[in-house]
């Protein structure tokens, strides 16, 4: 009876230990969909990270600017490329995913021409926030008088985005927005 014990207890033990093995493995390699997984989450998390210390240091810069324009579009900026950077690298480390994103090069042309003629509003206003941000006929903080279909009204840039800029009006004490391709066609 001991000796079956035995043998069973072993066969138990020798099991757990090559399924842990197993799941160690598993877990690491980015061939396995949990491993895929895994390496998805870890890149998530750093890019989070990354992206969180970036807009803690436009905050600290903020306070020794005068105009946070540039600093706003570039803090923008440099999150999207950590999140951008960080894809591209888990996509290159699963190879399931370096083979579609293989494949898809080559439709690319024509889906760039596509997604060109159907978004020209806005890559109109990504290129006028891009404007406003290097030439700077407005700031945050600028007064400026627009005109609308109540007539015309004064308000206090708030934000300048590249697809939006916000103001706060004077006159009504509202929060509003209009496109940015709007201001490049002002100016």
């Amino acid at each position: 009876m001991r000796i079956g014990l035995n043998i069973v207890s072993r066969l138990v033990n020798e099991t757990m230990n090559n399924l842990l093995n197993a799941v160690r493995t598993d877990l690491l390699d980015p061939t396995h969909v949990i491993g895929a997984v895994v390496w998805g989450a870890v890149f998530l998390i750093i890019a989070l990270l990354l992206a969180a210390a970036v807009r803690r240091f436009a905050r600290q810069m903020e306070f020794r600017l005068s105009d946070v324009t540039g600093l706003r579009f570039a803090s923008a900026l440099a999150q999207v490329l950590v999140y951008l950077a960080s894809f591209l690298l888990y996509a290159h480390l699963v190879p399931e995913l370096r083979a579609l994103g293989t494949a898809l090069l080559a439709g690319v042309s024509v889906v760039s021409v596509v997604l060109g003629l159907a978004a020209q509003n806005t890559l109109g206003n990504l290129v006028a926030g891009v404007a406003l941000v290097l030439y700077r006929p407005i700031r945050v903080g600028d007064n400026v008088q627009l005109t609308s279909p109540k007539g015309l009204i004064t308000a206090t840039v708030m934000q300048i985005s590249l697809g939006y800029t916000r103001f706060f009006v004077m006159q009504t004490g509202a929060r509003s927005s209009c496109p940015t391709v709007l201001w490049q066609i002002a100016w």
